[in-house]
């Protein structure tokens, strides 16, 4: 963060005694500030302690214009590297994601080309409507990046989603996203992620214990570096990443295929990270079967194979799969590479402890054209980041 320069906006919330603890966070990493507040954030926090804490400039009107020879919103605008909005308010949130521009702070955001975080905080049934979620997705489509809110006791008195992130953790998602840049700008990724589940009757499933973390971390890594992802998401309960543009939710094979063929062409990249199933009951009962003394047989077939049907019409794209295995992972990888016309094989050693399927951390094994490369045990997103860096050299390399 040193030598940043950084407009941190404060809207109206409780969580406003935050920000002036990010804003002290930021001024000690050696970031140069410029606070705005809206008058709302004014009544929960004073100007003066951000002044006291960052010895930066607070601005609160749009029209004070001190200095004559500037406009002031189009000044700090123009000044800025990063804007960061801690907390953003759904009020403040949903005039920008419909272009109006009324105060100091919307309309400073209206007018810069620096990138923008923001950190949502609020009640979690404020969070969850139905015309918030519209304006956030209209916002990610414009390029804003959301560091998303934490679960837990709200001020309100609610437990659920919409707790300002913690300022150490808003540091370091702005600082990661900096840091790493933007090279996928421009490149439109495609990403599988979780299980599928394919129904015996109403009530009862064939599945995985696939939790979905995988795919969303990369998802996630893909849209930090400035690609356009789109999430095809098996039944998980993982919110959907910040910068991700598109998630579409599915259940069955022949549903995920059906979503991931839809957005095929348009791709340049798709990563089928998803555990689906390789089979489904031959028949799905209407109502549930109960259950009989001497067991039950269910007949299976096999069910689609995506990445197979993806290597036969690949074009331009770059293909990515991943094997799980639990031995011979190399032999395994390279044999379906050349089977499904993959670009890459991420091979995932299952069974391993603390590592695969639902554990954070992964054990995984690169199988290319050029051989194999084997990491040691690391955390999903730190694979995640590989996988990127990967892209991006063989991006490069064409």
């Amino acid at each position: 963060m040193k030598g940043k320069k950084i407009v941190l906006g404060v809207t109206g919330g409780i969580a406003a005694f935050k920000a002036a603890a990010l804003a002290s966070r930021l001024y000690q990493a050696g970031a140069e500030l410029r606070i705005i507040m809206t008058p709302e954030a004014k009544e929960f926090i004073t100007p003066l302690t951000f002044q006291a804490l960052t010895r930066s400039r607070v601005y609160d009107d749009t029209f004070a214009e001190a200095d004559p020879s500037v406009v002031s919103h189009i000044d700090v605008a123009d000044w800025a590297d990063v804007f960061i909005v801690a907390p953003a308010s759904a009020n403040t949130l949903g005039k920008l994601a419909n272009g109006l521009a009324d105060d100091m702070l919307t309309t400073t955001m209206m007018a810069t080309l620096a990138n923008v975080y923001v950190a949502p905080a609020m009640n979690v049934n404020m969070y969850n409507h139905p015309s918030f979620q519209r304006n956030k997705e209209t916002l990610k489509r414009d390029g804003y990046r959301f560091i998303e809110p934490g679960e837990g006791y709200l001020a309100c008195g609610w437990i659920g989603k919409g707790r300002m992130a913690e300022p150490e953790d808003i540091m370091q998602f702005v600082q990661d996203a900096e840091d790493v840049g933007t090279p996928l700008a421009g490149k439109r990724v495609l990403v599988t992620a979780g299980p599928t589940h394919e129904h015996i009757d109403p009530f009862r499933v064939v599945t995985n214990p696939s939790s979905g973390k995988m795919g969303f971390a990369i998802a996630e890594e893909a849209a930090r570096r400035g690609a356009e992802v789109t999430l095809v998401a098996g039944p998980v309960t993982l919110s959907t990443p910040g910068g991700v543009q598109t998630r579409i939710d599915v259940e069955s094979v022949e549903d995920m295929r059906e979503a991931v063929l839809t957005h095929y062409d348009t791709s340049d990249v798709v990563i089928k990270a998803a555990a689906v199933s390789d089979y489904r009951p031959e028949t799905v009962y209407e109502k549930k079967q109960k259950k009989k003394d001497d067991g039950l047989e269910i007949p299976m077939v096999k069910t689609p194979d995506i990445l197979h049907e993806l290597g036969e019409k690949k074009t331009h794209q770059l293909l990515i799969g991943f094997a799980a295995e639990s031995e011979r992972l190399e032999e395994y990888a390279e044999s379906k590479r050349q089977r499904k016309n993959a670009d890459l094989i991420v091979a995932n050693e299952i069974g391993k402890a603390g590592s695969g399927f639902r554990a954070n951390e992964n054990t995984i094994t690169f199988v290319d054209k050029n051989g194999a490369v084997s990491f040691p045990t690391q955390s999903k997103h730190e694979a995640a980041a590989e996988i990127m860096s990967w892209l991006q050299k063989r991006i490069g390399d064409a």
